[in-house]
């Protein structure tokens, strides 16, 4: 099961309500959903661009994996998300390729999509996050 649209782009912040205001100061959008999504560690707020959003994502705290990233890596691009019919069929298509995941099973993300990652050595260093939307 391969992707069918590009979901986001998730950009790591420091500061979400920076971020938001810069972004929206000199491409002319707002954010369409914001929340804290508390397992994942993250605030996150989507900014539509075309038929895709920018994920714009600000740490809870420094010891979750955005925290770390930020502290280890500064602000920028984290991941890239897939948009897929049925995770668990784009997962058993990975796993059957010899891919790395992340996680094996589905969890809930923001907007409550189900989501799963893969590990950023399958493809140069890019963490990819597969997103099934919510219904």
């Amino acid at each position: 099961m391969l992707p069918y649209n590009l979901d986001h782009v998730a950009i790591a912040v420091r500061d979400l309500d920076e971020a938001i205001a810069r972004f929206g100061a000199q491409y002319g959008v707002t954010p369409l959903h914001r929340e804290v999504v508390a397992e994942q560690g993250v605030e996150e707020a989507m900014l539509p661009v075309g038929g895709s959003f920018v994920q714009l994502l600000q740490p809870l705290s420094p010891d979750t994996p955005v925290g770390r990233f930020v502290e280890k890596r500064g602000e920028g691009l984290h991941h890239i998300a897939f948009a897929v019919p049925d995770i668990e069929g784009a997962l058993a298509h990975l796993a059957q390729q010899g891919a790395r995941l992340i996680d094996e099973t589905p969890r809930i993300g923001g907007r409550g999509a189900r989501i799963a990652f893969v590990h950023p050595k399958e493809l140069a260093g890019t963490l990819i996050e597969l997103v099934e939307p919510a219904p």
